[in-house]
């Protein structure tokens, strides 16, 4: 029997795409985040996290793209 973390996946694998966009967005995506806001007036913590929600949205949105056409091109 084969073990778990052993898959064949026709086409694009998806497991691996969302891994790959979980773990970039966290090294890229935050600093980001982070460097976009300092212009920026947030008094709040709900100002902020709101900010980073809304930004991270967009980047965690490209990220998964840009990895998803890599994992295409490259199969």
């Amino acid at each position: 029997m084969p073990a778990v973390e052993h898959t064949d996946p026709d086409g694009v694998d998806f497991g691996w795409v969302m891994q790959v966009t979980f773990v970039t967005t966290i090294l890229i995506g935050s600093p980001i985040v982070a460097v976009a806001s300092i212009p920026l007036t947030l008094p709040t913590w709900t100002a902020r996290a709101l900010f980073a929600v809304r930004v991270g949205a967009v980047i965690w949105f490209l990220t998964a793209i840009c990895v998803y056409l890599y994992a295409r091109y490259r199969r």
